[in-house]
């Protein structure tokens, strides 16, 4: 989380502070599916611990790209959800899905050439 006064010149350098690390792309991956509790996040993510899920999505939470909706049952019950600030993240990640999926591409179709 940047407070105003720590947020970097570089818009680039922005973005990266907010999203920049495996787990929270892994987590609005997730997200931009739709509503998620967070049983399901870790099992979509199984490599994350809960610790470093429950960090990343306060994180998230607190820059306004999460927002999370507890509801007063027994047992409680969580819910996150992407807030419209992180829904105007889905363009990014639609890119990085789509570059992702062209460099595996060309790695594979490399990985087939022989050396003569």
């Amino acid at each position: 989380m940047f407070t105003k006064k720590e947020l970097p010149e570089c818009p680039v350098a922005t973005t990266v502070g907010l999203i920049g690390n495996k787990w929270k792309l892994l987590i609005m991956r997730d997200l931009l599916k739709g509503t998620q509790r967070f049983g399901e996040l870790r099992k979509s993510i199984p490599e994350i611990s809960q610790k470093v899920l429950t960090e990343n999505l306060r994180s998230m939470e607190g820059d306004g790209i999460v927002i999370r909706t507890v509801y007063a049952e027994v047992p409680p019950r969580v819910e996150y959800s992407l807030s419209d600030l992180g829904n105007t993240l889905r363009p990014i990640i639609s890119v990085m899905e789509t570059w992702g999926m062209d460099y595996k591409k060309l790695n594979e179709d490399t990985s087939t050439d022989t050396d003569v």
